[in-house]
């Protein structure tokens, strides 16, 4: 970032728009507990550097607000694709051996994976598992959480929302799509006796992916 002053409060209002997909800057002061003021000077030194746009929302009579989002370049700051080569290589394998051996590819990648995290994972509630299933995907350049839904009591049985808000594999979900679905499926086979079912999806144009885990 070539902003030198208060950079944590800089990259601290770029994570809550990479969390929530915009805000105005009443309401990141409001979350960051800093002046509206100083979050106006934070957001236009981002809006200079290219990191956030915003657009004008006529609510009343009044000013119009201002609702801020991630630009491009924004998101681009936080880990949301393998090498450039990674894709390249797909796109070759794809024309050597058809994308159809290319998607049996990636679902034997996927089912290591799997195997991979429930090994790591092990036993325990599904909570605590779900939990260090969180660790292991931040551990990976994810920025992960994981809600109970009904979140006035956590047991054995609970349903869980997992979010992700940028994905390490977005430009190959791009040219193949097929890889979202070995996802789900890794999540399931990693949690076992769970389902796991898409709520939200980044390649959909939404800011996050979202899945809904509960036992069978």
């Amino acid at each position: 970032m070539t902003t030198t002053q208060q950079p944590s409060t800089k990259l601290d209002i770029l994570h809550h728009l990479l969390k929530q997909g915009q805000a105005t800057a009443q309401e990141l002061a409001e979350s960051l507990q800093i002046s509206p003021q100083a979050v106006r000077r934070h957001l236009k030194d981002l809006e200079v550097e290219g990191l956030i746009i915003h657009q004008a929302i006529q609510t009343g009579m009044g000013r119009p607000n201002h609702i801020y989002a991630l630009s491009k370049a924004g998101r681009e700051r936080f880990p949301d694709r393998y090498d450039d080569f990674a894709v390249s290589l797909l796109d070759t394998l794809a024309e050597t051996v058809g994308k159809e051996q290319v998607s049996s590819i990636l679902r034997r990648q996927w089912e290591r994976k799997a195997a991979e995290y429930r090994d790591r994972i092990g036993n325990g509630s599904l909570k605590q598992r779900v939990d260090r299933l969180v660790e292991l995907r931040r551990a990976e350049g994810y920025m992960a959480e994981c809600h109970p839904i009904d979140v006035e009591e956590v047991e054995e049985g609970d349903r869980f929302i997992l979010t992700e808000y940028n994905c390490a594999i977005s430009h190959i979900a791009e040219i193949f799509p097929s890889v979202c679905g070995h996802e789900l499926e890794m999540f399931a086979a990693a949690l076992q006796h769970c389902t796991v079912e898409r709520t939200h999806w980044i390649v959909n144009g939404e800011h996050r992916c979202g899945y809904l885990i509960q036992p069978k």
